[in-house]
Order: structure tokens, then sequence, then C-alpha cells
């Protein structure tokens, strides 16, 4: 690869990313980029050759990484990332910031964002992919977002910039999120406690939390309204279809359908991408038979497959 501008923060080549996910699999990056604050992001990015490619990464909860690795940079933010600001009704979160403790930083204040407990991952990767649940979503809340974009400038975008769609947005090619404001409800900090610990007690009931998975494997068969709001179009759910197909618990290598929830695939141990990948294509192939409804991945998949 080129050589790439000097940096403050942590640049490592051919990092093994396998660690970084929570299936534990995938192969290298050509590079890892940790920057260590934002002068240092803008100052890399500006830098940096258009013909690199950039890929920021999360903490991986949604993520398979092929076995062949990723020909990129993967830009991992944390400290000076993940700092949680609240102001009256609206939280300014870092990118790197879990979603988990948003939630619970804002109750603490009176401010309602409690669906986002049960939400594995960052704020930066629940805008990207307006995470939800509990029938809210991330553009329910969004106010604005801050992206560093490739030439190492700083951009504020609105919902307008991001068009929310289910699990998807609008950001710009090779921008990196590093923080975001969100306006929820008022709320009794000690009822939205409750709420949080309810909502925790039902996830690990019905959920492999235990496991190691990526969340959610396919998106459920609904929709958007045009206004890009939560709008459940079809009351059908992924785990339904896949159970009618007779795919829960089913198997390929170390890869399985969780029998506990069975949209959820889990890394029962020793399995490779290409195992998680192409059990999950099975799944996609034989609920397509059977009901004739093409389910779309919801876990994001990158890299190249392992050379043989």
């Amino acid at each position: 690869m080129t050589d790439l501008p000097a940096v403050r923060g942590r640049l490592t080549p051919n990092r093994d990313l396998c660690d970084l996910t929570w299936l534990r699999v995938g192969g290298p990056a050509d590079y890892l980029f940790q920057p260590a604050d934002l002068q240092d992001l803008q100052d890399f990015l500006r830098d940096l050759p258009a013909d690199v490619e950039v890929f920021p990464m999360g903490v991986g909860s949604n993520l398979i990484v092929r076995d062949g690795g990723l020909r990129a940079v993967v830009i991992r933010l944390g400290r000076g990332f993940n700092t949680i600001k609240v102001e009256g009704d609206t939280v300014t979160a870092g990118a790197a910031a879990l979603d988990g403790h948003v939630a619970r930083k804002a109750a603490e204040a009176g401010v309602d964002l409690t669906f986002l407990r049960t939400i594995p991952g960052s704020i930066g990767g629940a805008v990207r992919m307006n995470a939800g649940c509990y029938g809210a979503y991330v553009a329910d809340v969004f106010v604005s977002a801050q992206v560093v974009l490739r030439d190492g400038s700083v951009k504020t975008l609105t919902a307008e910039d991001l068009q929310f769609e289910y699990r998807q947005t609008d950001l710009p090619e090779g921008a990196v999120l590093v923080s975001a404001t969100l306006r929820g409800p008022a709320g009794a900090p000690e009822a939205l406690a409750a709420r949080m610990e309810e909502q925790l007690r039902k996830r690990d009931e019905s959920q492999p939390t235990k496991e190691r998975s990526a969340g959610s494997t396919f998106r459920n068969p609904a929709g958007f309204s045009s206004t890009g709001k939560a709008d459940d179009v079809m009351d059908l759910k992924a785990w339904k279809v896949i159970d009618n197909a007779g795919l829960r618990g089913a198997t390929l290598g170390g890869a399985q359908m969780s029998e506990k929830h069975s949209n959820f695939m889990i890394n029962t141990g020793g399995a490779t991408a290409a195992d998680l990948e192409q059990l999950g294509e099975n799944v996609r192939k034989k609920v397509y038979a059977d009901s004739g409804i093409w389910l779309k991945w919801e876990i994001m998949r990158i890299g190249d497959p392992k050379r043989v």
C-alpha cells in the first residue's frame, strides 16, 4: 500500500480484525487506524491518498469480516470519541459511546432514549444503520451528526442529509461519523431505569445474549413510510419466516441459526466467516423457496474471501 500520513494515534499494519468483531471471525485489514483525537483524524483523512479506501468500524457488533481480510484502512474510534453530554432534552454523544451507556446517561437526566439500552454497538453504528427496537428508531430522535469527510473537513448532517430508511442512511462515501445529537421525550429517571431493566430481562429471555452473535441476522420484512419514520407496514418477522422454513437451529460448520432465536446467527466455536455467510445465504434461499420472501441481510459483510 502507498505510504500513509504520519499520525499521533496508532496506525497498525496488517491488523487482524477477528478479535474486534463479536462473531470473532475475519482476516486482516491493510491498516487499523485509531486516531488520538479529532484533529488527528482530520489530518489523516486530508492527507490520505484518494485511492486508499477507508472503512469506519465501531465495536464490530453487526459485522462479518470475510476470511481474506479487508483492503482498506479501518478507522476505529476510541477514547476522545466516547463522551456523552446532556443539555435539556438533547444528548450529544461521541460515535464510540456505547448505545447502552447513552441510554443510561440520558435516563439519569430524565431524557427517554431507553430503546437504545438493548441495542448492541455504538452510537456511530446506530446512526449509520438507523438502529431501533420496541417501535422506536434513531430517525425518531435524531437532531444532527458531525462527520469528517475525506478532505478532512468537518460537516454537520441533518436528517434530510441522511435520508433515514429502514436500517440504512445516505452517509457520504468515506465519511467518518464522530458524534450525534439526539432529542428524547422527558421521563422520570426511576421509571426510565425500571423500563430498561425490564427490556434487558426480556432480551435475555428471548435472545442468545451469552453466545457469539452479531444481533439480528436479517431485516424484518417491514418498511419505512415516505417521511422516513418507522412504519411496520407488515406484521411479519424474520424469525417467523425462518421458523416456517424449518431452519431454526440450522448449521454449517461452526455456524448456527440459534435455537433460542432463529434470526440470530451464532459462532458455536471454530466457525469461519465463510461458514457464517454461506449459512445465511442458504437460509435466504430456503426461505424464498418456502414463502417467496427474499430476506435482506442486516449484518454487514465486508472484505475478501480467503484465497485458496
